[in-house]
């Protein structure tokens, strides 16, 4: 288990540091000169690679599946996310390297997502029935830990002032590039226990290996009509989480920007913040781990969703830095709970041995929508001419995820596992 949750540990190097605190906002304010379009190519890279990832994530899971390598699986896609990572050295302080530093960044979105299919679908393999929501939660704690210790690692020793305390150059973006090849080597090392002591499956003698990518296509299809005749709420739950999934990822997205402009809290004091809300969304995917090996993914996940939608309604109307730290922490608390449970509710749904193939309609459903909760946030700023108002799309999909949710039942192969 301890293996396992250190690649959690480890992708937060990319999840955390290039592709949302550090390097991203290197390319668009340094290397992109502060230029409107560099934001913009931004969106597009970031999009473009989404895409790539609704389609390919379903075959990857698919194939790593019948071919017995999931864990080889992970550590491939892995590998490719460390070596676009080191590629970001090369992108310096000058426009002319955008595309390259943008098509890095997208690319490493693309392996480190397609890593975490195979990954995920491991989780049977390191749980039990009976503890797969404290592993989960484990897992899921260790990767808020992970980008915690990092980002203050990086920070102090090669951001904060000129260069942090190491003193690195700052010319040509020296020291940001620095930060990459750190979080290039903190996700190689975290990813080397789960390949020593994680087991592979074995391979699937009654399932075909090498269908090519049109005959995988061909499977999949089959295999959603099977799914849909037998288990349709397997089905439900996909576009359930997807919405949810993206409400709750426009908590993170969106959270720092209201801060500040809404709620008054110091630009200096957002990083501190982002630390605290990790740490507390970590505790709350323990505590909410092991809650749920008691009554069950669903109403840890329903749970966290109400918990959300009631903090929420109460930041709608507050104001103040103080009423920011203590409610925008008690929404973080709900945040980990979520995501954890929603990774094992899947695991559960999935048929042995094809654990692989629903993560990876998982990360497929989830790219799908996620235009909604932005796209309400900026609507809702727009017709009120207010950020705060913003919020209300938010909490809207959250709304919408949880009224989706609220029919799904596991079906009865799910709960034969739990």
């Amino acid at each position: 288990m301890v293996a396992w949750g250190f690649w959690d540990w480890g992708s937060a190097a990319f999840n955390a540091v290039i592709l949302t605190f550090v390097f991203s906002v290197y390319l668009t304010d340094a290397v992109g000169d502060e230029r409107p379009e560099a934001s913009s190519a931004l969106g597009f890279a970031v999009g473009i690679a989404g895409l790539v990832i609704a389609l390919l994530a379903p075959v990857i899971g698919q194939q790593a599946d019948s071919a017995g390598r999931r864990k080889l699986s992970t550590l491939v896609w892995t590998g490719l996310t460390v070596l676009a990572t080191v590629g970001l050295f090369f992108v310096r302080d000058d426009y002319s390297y955008l595309w390259l530093g943008l098509g890095l960044l997208a690319a490493g979105s693309v392996f480190v997502e397609l890593a975490q299919v195979s990954y995920n679908a491991m989780l049977s393999q390191v749980s039990s029935a009976q503890n797969m929501g404290r592993v989960s939660g484990f897992g899921w704690s260790m990767g808020y830990f992970g980008g915690i210790v990092l980002l203050l690692l990086v920070y102090v020793g090669l951001i904060a002032g000129e260069g942090g305390a190491l003193g690195a150059s700052t010319e040509d973006g020296f020291n940001i590039r620095l930060v990459a090849l750190v979080a290039a080597a903190w996700f190689l090392v975290s990813a080397i226990p789960m390949w020593v002591a994680v087991p592979e499956i074995p391979p699937d003698p009654q399932r075909p290996q090498r269908l090519g990518v049109a005959g995988a296509y061909r499977k999949l299809f089959a295999d959603l009509r099977s799914i849909y005749r037998h288990n349709p709420h397997t089905v439900y739950f996909l576009l359930a989480s997807a919405l949810f999934r993206d409400g709750l990822a426009a908590v993170f997205t969106f959270g720092a920007v209201l801060a500040v402009s809404v709620y008054g809290i110091g630009a200096a004091d957002v990083l501190i913040f982002g630390i605290a809300a990790n740490v507390v969304s970590a505790a709350g995917a323990l505590t909410g781990g092991r809650l749920e090996d008691r009554v069950g993914p669903k109403p840890v996940i329903v749970g966290s969703l109400v918990g959300m939608l009631v903090v929420g309604v109460v930041l709608l109307f507050a104001t103040g830095p103080t009423m920011f730290w203590i409610f925008g922490l008690a929404l973080t608390l709900f945040v980990g709970p979520a995501q954890s449970s929603s990774r094992t509710f899947v695991n559960r749904l999935a048929e042995p041995g094809r654990e692989g193939e629903l993560f990876g309609l998982y990360a497929t459903t989830g790219r799908a929508v996620s235009f909604l909760a932005p796209s309400l946030f900026g609507l809702f700023t727009g017709l009120f001419a207010s950020e705060r108002a913003g919020m209300i799309g938010i909490l809207l999909v959250l709304a919408a995820g949880l009224v989706a949710l609220w029919p799904v039942q596991p079906p009865r192969h799910a709960a034969a596992k739990a």
